[in-house]
């Protein structure tokens, strides 16, 4: 019979000993190696970033959310709303209805320098006016309804007593929700129908250089510009681009926590409100030189049609193209209006 000794036995017993250390000890190891990398550790620092100021309780519905009664994003979004958010709309309405005055003031109103002709040229057709008008109807409603939560309880519940601004306030919550939807409509047909003649061209760069000639007093300074001048197209993509934004993060609104979180909820919000009074800015520019800034701008969308002097002062190569086309002439002003100058 063959006799193992001592120093032979020892050696496969250390061998399983290591191996069976080794099996155990690689979790250990693998947490040890996971805390020391410098990119695991930032995702907890973050996570205990994020944790940190919440308040929370506990609930028993199913909407977890509603535990979290307080979060640092909800404060900073508190101060934006009460604070900051007022400075910026006031900033933007006030600032551009004191460059308006400015305006009017230094250049007056843009007048037609060479007087009625008295031929007529269809400018938009009865579609157009519609979408236009619709639009900018409903625009206006969201504007009122949407500065009343930003202003109206600084402005009109000292006015009007808390039972009126709080039936305002309701009915006003209602109209913003439902008039949004003609809105976005609105901007989606605006888009489709006028993209191809907002598009950049050669007629811009000069137009830029000049200022479009409304800041010559003397009306002469009137570069060429196409259906769309650079100024109108700046507007248009202002409220396309501009409603775009609005219509996504209103509707992140309208339909609350069904595509994002507390945070993405509160960053619609943000873009919502600055892009809101931003746009108000900008149309109160677009309504003044559209009616009491220019001479002859508000027939446009008024009846459709526009003098032919007006329209080779302030859009002389699309009166050419028009001219071109066979669709302007000596006829008389009813007959010449029949068709929609494109």
């Amino acid at each position: 019979m063959r006799i193992w000794s001592v120093d032979r036995l020892i050696s496969p017993v250390v061998a399983a000993f290591i191996l069976v250390f080794g099996l155990l000890a690689a979790p250990a190891w693998a947490q040890t190696t996971t805390a020391n990398d410098p990119a695991q550790q930032a995702v907890s620092e973050q996570q205990l970033l994020d944790e940190f100021g919440k308040i929370k309780g506990r609930i028993t519905i199913p909407d977890q959310k509603a535990a979290t009664l307080q979060q640092p994003q909800g404060r900073d979004y508190q101060s934006f709303q009460r604070s900051t958010l007022p400075w910026v709309g006031a900033i933007a309405i006030i600032g551009m209805l004191l460059a308006i005055a400015l305006f009017f003031f230094i250049r007056g109103r843009v007048r037609t320098q060479a007087g009625e002709s008295g031929q007529k040229i269809l400018r938009f057709n009865a579609f157009e006016r519609l979408m236009h008008w619709t639009t900018a109807t409903a625009f206006i409603v969201l504007a009122i309804t949407g500065l009343n939560l930003i202003f109206g309880r600084r402005l009109l519940l000292p006015l009007i007593g808390p039972e009126a601004f709080s039936t305002w306030s309701s009915w006003g919550k209602y109209a913003h929700h439902f008039v949004s939807w003609v809105f976005m409509l609105g901007i989606l047909v605006m888009l489709v129908v006028w993209v191809w003649h907002n598009l950049p061209d050669r007629y811009d760069a000069n137009w830029i250089k000049s200022a479009g000639g409304l800041l010559d007093k003397s009306n002469r300074t009137h570069p060429p510009a196409g259906r769309f001048n650079t100024g109108q197209k700046l507007v248009f993509w202002s409220v396309v681009l501009g409603g775009g934004l609005l219509s996504v993060s209103g509707i992140y609104m309208l339909f609350p926590f069904a595509f994002t979180d507390v945070s993405g909820m509160q960053t619609a919000q943000y873009v919502h409100a600055i892009i809101g009074v931003l746009m108000v800015a900008v149309i109160i520019a677009h309504i003044y030189i559209g009616t009491l800034g220019m001479e002859g701008a508000y027939e446009a969308m008024g009846s459709g049609s526009v003098d032919l002097n007006w329209a080779r002062e302030h859009h002389s190569a699309w009166v050419d193209k028009q001219q071109a086309k066979g669709k302007i002439d000596g006829r008389p002003p009813s007959h010449a209006a029949a068709e929609p100058a494109e």
